[in-house]
């Protein structure tokens, strides 16, 4: 893995667990559920990360698969 992409990868992490840490105290100190939009968008954050891990395997496979 390139520095580039390290860098990327650990900073969606950290914005990801940050985010989550921030659910998880609301939950504990007011017993609600996070927003739908909140959820939403960590699920994205997970999403790009999930992308920018497997993009390169996606665009072989595909190009293998022709």
């Amino acid at each position: 893995m390139s520095q580039s992409k390290r860098e990327q990868v650990v900073s969606h992490l950290r914005y990801i667990r940050q985010e989550l840490r921030e659910m998880h105290q609301g939950v504990l100190d007011d017993g609600m559920l996070p927003e739908a939009g909140e959820i939403r968008g960590v699920l994205a954050q997970m999403e790009a990360l999930h992308e920018l891990l497997e993009g390169k395997t996606s665009k072989k496979s595909k190009a293998e698969a022709s």
